[in-house]
């Protein structure tokens, strides 16, 4: 039987419109998992919506709506986009779900049995914004204010519950150095160790009633509500179906985790501590993704310089999306984005590079052989770096190798020149077994590329094999895979004004 795999993503909160940083994730995931389908894995994969606490209070308040009514009218933005990004998730899993707020109150019961919850007064700074509360220390160094959200810290007293993370502190250094649980890219784990040289501090798990009204109940304390964390992280287990549907175990532990660099923390720090306390195995790889800058800037709403994930998609079509943000924003990094820089990439490595390699062969197949491709033996190129770096969870380096091909096909077309052997077909009679097999190597090729392409632009995929695998082209002409477009760039084809 496959091994069944399990992949999760970060659930963002749904007061907002979707960003690049969401569909960032949701791409990153979803190839990972048509790989493993690729290569016949059974695989679960989790998205969903964060639909708790202060904020989400906040912005239903604004809309003269309830909590409820206001996430039921929001969380759609977030199937929606990843819908447009053709992500083939199995589960969507919102907070507001009844099974999860009762498991999450199991979950509650565990810990405070186990001896890890206790009572205490809080009494430091808040970044609502953040929903998390922040140290003296940390205060102090940003001014008073959050970076993120150009807003002052609250000052906060109140009895809230806590967590001893505390006490996992050196099991999770340990499960951390040794690579049980394994964090992508290095330098993000030597990060987190650094973060947590003198230990894990206790958190806080839960805020009195009257100043967070919109969460789950504290089992057995109905003057306290469940702050965020504690609900949100659990639901990569409770999505599953924990703790009463036993099926969770077969997916369970994580093989990936998906998260932005901002919020590996609480992935590397508080999520394993609820694992470990509630005796469960930990996700084996946390994949930590970087920022995507404007023009070398962060992007912020205080700046407008965000980029909407929709208005690329709708633009320039769902596979030039994927290309872009997973090529030319490294996996394990930081990447920019301009309109220039995407736009140049659309029209010579997707347009000139790819697309027109596919138009010319086929047309080629068409006319000089009626459309009958002929036999294409299977491409034997060396594929050991390509799965190397999708194993890595470098799939930037994944579409290097990819183009490796693409403009190695290019190139030998231009070195043989098969228009030039299809004039020689009435003098030479050998000329026509040549150029059938010139043209079915470049099918096999093709075909290749389009198995590389499949996790990452799958569209594209099969747009190719459409073309190409039944063995004769369709008829008709072809339509460019990616089409010229110059909508934020000037078209160097344009006429030029007097």
């Amino acid at each position: 039987m496959a091994k069944k795999l399990y992949v999760c993503t970060a659930i963002p909160y749904v007061n907002g419109t979707p960003h690049i940083g969401h569909a960032l994730d949701y791409s990153l995931a979803d190839s990972w998992a048509r790989y493993q389908r690729q290569n016949g894995r059974d695989v679960r994969f989790q998205v969903g919506t964060d639909e708790h606490g202060n904020k989400i209070a906040a912005k239903a308040a604004e809309n003269n709506m309830e909590p409820q009514a206001y996430v039921d009218s929001m969380y759609g933005n977030f199937a929606s986009l990843m819908k447009a990004l053709n992500v083939e998730y199995t589960d969507f899993i919102r907070t507001t779900d009844g099974h999860h707020k009762g498991a999450v109150q199991y979950i509650w019961q565990q810990l405070m049995q186990k001896g890890y919850l206790y009572k205490g007064v809080y009494e430091g700074w808040y970044c609502q914004g953040c929903e998390n509360f922040v140290t003296d220390k940390e205060a102090t160094e940003n001014n008073g204010s959050c970076p993120d959200h150009q807003a002052p810290y609250q000052r906060l007293s109140e009895e809230n519950y806590y967590f001893k993370t505390s006490a996992f502190s050196d099991k999770i250094r340990e499960v951390i150095e040794t690579g049980r649980m394994k964090i992508v890219p290095e330098f993000r784990k030597n990060e987190f160790l650094e973060l947590i040289k003198d230990g894990l501090q206790d958190v806080s798990v839960s805020r009195p009633r009257k100043n967070l009204s919109w969460g789950v109940s504290v089992p057995g304390d109905d003057s306290q509500v469940m702050y965020v964390w504690l609900d949100a992280l659990s639901n990569y287990i409770t999505v599953l179906g924990y703790p009463d549907n036993p099926a969770w175990q077969e997916y369970w532990p994580a093989d990936l985790q998906v998260i932005g660099k901002d919020i590996l923390r609480f992935h590397a720090g508080i999520w394993p501590a609820m694992l470990m306390g509630l005796e469960l195995s930990l996700p084996k790889v946390l994949l930590v993704h970087g920022f995507v800058n404007v023009g070398g800037t962060k992007m912020s709403k205080s700046l407008g310089n965000g980029v909407s994930p929709t208005e690329v998609i709708t633009q320039y079509g769902t596979d030039a999306f994927r290309y872009y943000f997973m090529r030319h924003i490294p996996t394990q990094e930081d990447g920019d984005f301009t309109w220039e820089k995407f736009e140049t990439a659309y029209n010579t490595e997707l347009g000139n590079d790819l697309g027109n390699l596919v138009q010319r062969v086929a047309a080629m197949i068409t006319r000089y052989q009626a459309g009958v491709i002929g036999d294409a033996p299977r491409a034997e190129h060396d594929m050991g770096p390509y799965r190397k770096a999708v194993e890595d969870l470098e799939f930037n380096k994944a579409f290097d190798e990819t183009w490796v091909m693409v403009r190695s096909l290019n190139q030998y077309l231009e070195h043989v020149k098969p228009w030039e052997i299809a004039k020689q077909r009435e003098k030479d009679p050998e000329a026509a077994g040549h150029l059938e097999e010139v043209l079915a190597h470049a099918v096999s090729t093709l075909l290749q590329i389009a198995d590389l392409l499949t996790p990452f632009m799958p569209a594209t995929a099969d747009a190719i094999r459409n073309l190409f695998e039944s063995g004769v082209v369709p008829s008709g002409q072809a339509s460019p895979l990616f089409p010229k477009l110059y909508l934020h760039t000037p078209d160097p084809h344009a006429p030029k004004a007097n």
